[in-house]
């Protein structure tokens, strides 16, 4: 018998690649920020990566390991595995030819792109996220947050600790919907400069390790 083509070589090998070595791969994709084309030649192919990363992400995979570790570090840390408080916010990142339509203006903000609302828990760990376009109001977003953060948590998040840019009676109505209690956090009085509200600098904290990571993603 002869050896099969270097090309079917190539593909057996791919597909009897360890699932380490796949995650390995997408890891280095997103913290690198670059091109599928461009993963290193110790990594299993590209194509192989890319096409594990999406059975992963359509089987909720990535999601799962997310929440997954968040509930070990709070056991770590001698706390309930799910909390019972969350801390809710948003960051507009500037627009990119990635954002296609999804872009839009932020007047507040004076920024074109699109807006990231995310909600942790009191340690900063990550419970729930999603992304709209600029020029959707923080407002009008409660709804579809707080019902992600409860099912993350199996319900157990009791009260939500927000800015004052979510003041208002509609969105304290949108987390009740949820058996959430609205807190919104104020100043005493005015200051000048940056200033750590209580109980929301985690949240802050959050979006600069998000904002450490490289601009792109596998997405690209």
């Amino acid at each position: 018998r002869t050896n099969p083509p270097a090309i079917y070589q190539r593909r057996l090998s791919s597909w009897l690649c360890p699932l380490r070595a796949l995650f390995n791969g997408l890891r280095w994709l997103v913290r690198a920020g670059a091109p599928w084309r461009m993963m290193p030649n110790d990594l299993p192919p590209w194509a192989t990566v890319y096409q594990q990363t999406q059975r992963w992400l359509q089987a909720g995979v990535c999601e799962a390991i997310v929440q997954d570790l968040r509930r070990r570090l709070r056991v770590v840390e001698g706390r309930a595995p799910d909390p019972s408080a969350a801390i809710l916010d948003s960051r507009t990142l500037q627009s990119t030819p990635e954002s296609g339509a999804r872009a839009g203006y932020d007047g507040a903000k004076r920024k074109k792109g699109s807006t990231v609302h995310l909600a942790v828990e009191p340690l900063g760990h990550l419970l729930a996220l999603h992304v709209t376009a600029a020029d959707q109001q923080d407002r009008s977003q409660v709804a579809r947050l707080a019902k992600r953060v409860q099912t993350a948590t199996g319900d157990t998040v009791q009260t939500a600790f927000v800015d004052q840019g979510y003041t208002g009676d509609d969105p304290a109505q949108q987390a009740a919907r949820y058996g959430i209690q609205w807190d919104v956090v104020k100043l005493p009085h005015v200051k000048k400069g940056f200033v750590r509200l209580p109980r929301r600098w985690v949240v802050e904290r959050s979006f600069a390790w998000a904002g450490a990571l490289p601009p792109t993603g596998p997405g690209r």
